[in-house]
């Protein structure tokens, strides 16, 4: 199967109107999905729907969101390549070495195109910033991850995972660089352990930022607090002022058959199915 927008390999196994399973509950598994198209969006929300499941107490090893300038490589970080260059959100879920930190364990890591990702100890000293998410793995409601990036001013992730009408903060952060021309992507890898590693849904956003004042430092809010952030307003775009989805289509091409649509601007946005 081809598409314009996208392409998958490695263990990648896509289900009709149901998921794209990165990597199943089977030993030694890896897979990725990365669009074809690059982000060019300055400012720009990515949120995804995802699940990890499978059977028993013991599992691993994790996957990964990627926004880099290589694209479509399996290898050994969560099932894409090490010494990338660009941004990783990494959901760990097996503990080697981190003493006193829960897991499963989310964090950023911004690569450099030369300095590895550490496995041994979990990426400790590669960390930009991070959260524990226990419960993430097998919760009871549909988990959802949330990627904010503003150019020059900051980074922030945010998980459902506890309720449907609950986002936690796992972190912000202050000015990241990314690359200029970086791909979106997907990958998850499994070892001696396993899991399911399912992608139900992705949306991208543009992301403007509105000036309140001169130096724009500071965010009234209703409560009086805040973090001395611009306002912001979203509207489609991501792919070059687009609205972009990836949708789950019922059409049976060897066990199913994924296309991503995309949408304007002028389109009302809806959940995925």
């Amino acid at each position: 199967m081809q598409s314009r927008w996208f392409e998958f390999g490695g263990d990648t196994i896509l289900r009709a109107d149901k998921y794209i399973r990165l990597a199943s509950d089977l030993q030694s598994r890896i897979g990725w999905i990365f669009s074809k198209v690059p982000l060019t969006a300055t400012n720009w929300e990515i949120e995804f729907e995802f699940k990890i499941h499978g059977k028993g107490n013991l599992h691993g090893d994790g996957m990964a969101l990627w926004i880099t300038k290589q694209r479509a490589t399996g290898g050994p970080i969560f099932g894409s390549v090490d010494k990338f260059e660009g941004l990783g959100i990494f959901f760990d879920t097996y503990k080697n070495n981190r003493p006193g930190v829960t897991f499963p364990y989310v964090m950023a890591m911004v690569g450099d195109g030369q300095t590895s990702y550490d496995k041994n100890t979990d990426g400790k000293d590669q960390e930009l910033a991070g959260c524990s998410a226990r419960g993430i793995r097998g919760a009871a409601i549909p988990t959802k991850a949330r990627l904010t990036y503003f150019q020059d001013q900051s980074l922030k992730l945010e998980l459902r995972y506890k309720s449907e009408d609950e986002w936690t903060l796992c972190f912000e952060t202050g000015a990241v660089a990314i690359p200029s021309v970086a791909y979106l992507g997907f990958s998850a890898e499994t070892g001696e352990l396993s899991d399911n590693f399912d992608i139900i849904s992705v949306e991208t956003k543009n992301m403007y930022t509105t000036v309140a004042s001169s130096d724009a430092k500071v965010d009234a809010s209703s409560s009086g607090k805040g973090k001395g952030r611009p306002k912001t307003r979203r509207a489609g775009g991501g792919w070059g002022w687009f609205f972009v989805k990836i949708v789950l289509v019922g059409v049976a091409i060897g066990g199913g058959y994924v296309g991503w649509t995309m949408y304007k601007t002028s389109k009302r946005h809806s959940r995925f199915d």
